[in-house]
């Protein structure tokens, strides 16, 4: 959990200013806050999850046409379940946070991360040592 706390205090500092992290510079950074191996998830997922949805971008923003929610953020947190962006119809708000502070708030990113978690990743069951590779972590 303290991991989880200093990730959220991590990300209020990098999205409020917005940061395109360079691949290694985010898995020594998201290993250092101890991402790798939480609830057993390797940093490697971590980092693949980063990668696809939106490129190690902080300010990375994403409208979904269908149910007219927007993805936020490194790891494009939904406005449809997780946060409340005041434009998304019939928003769950499972994390009972306002979008804009997603990132900035601690509390946010715990509950995202640990219902991530169950969820699972799209990028489980690959080869992911490419995501890694290189960086001394």
């Amino acid at each position: 959990m303290k991991a989880l706390l200093i990730l959220g205090l991590l990300l209020l500092s990098v999205v409020v200013q917005g940061k395109k992290f360079e691949r290694c510079e985010l898995a020594r950074t998201l290993k250092r806050l101890g991402l790798d191996g939480y609830r057993g998830v390797s940093l490697a997922n971590w980092m693949c999850l980063a990668r696809w949805e939106s490129n190690y971008n902080t300010r990375a923003t994403n409208y979904n046409r269908g149910d007219k929610s927007t993805d936020y953020g490194i790891f494009q947190i939904n406005s449809r379940w997780w946060c409340n962006d005041g434009k998304t119809p019939r928003a769950v708000n499972a994390c009972r946070i306002p979008c804009s502070v997603m990132a900035q708030d601690p509390s946010g990113y715990t509950c995202w991360v640990i219902q991530k978690v169950r969820s699972g990743f799209s990028c489980q069951n690959k080869d992911l040592r490419s995501y890694v590779k290189g960086c001394r972590v």
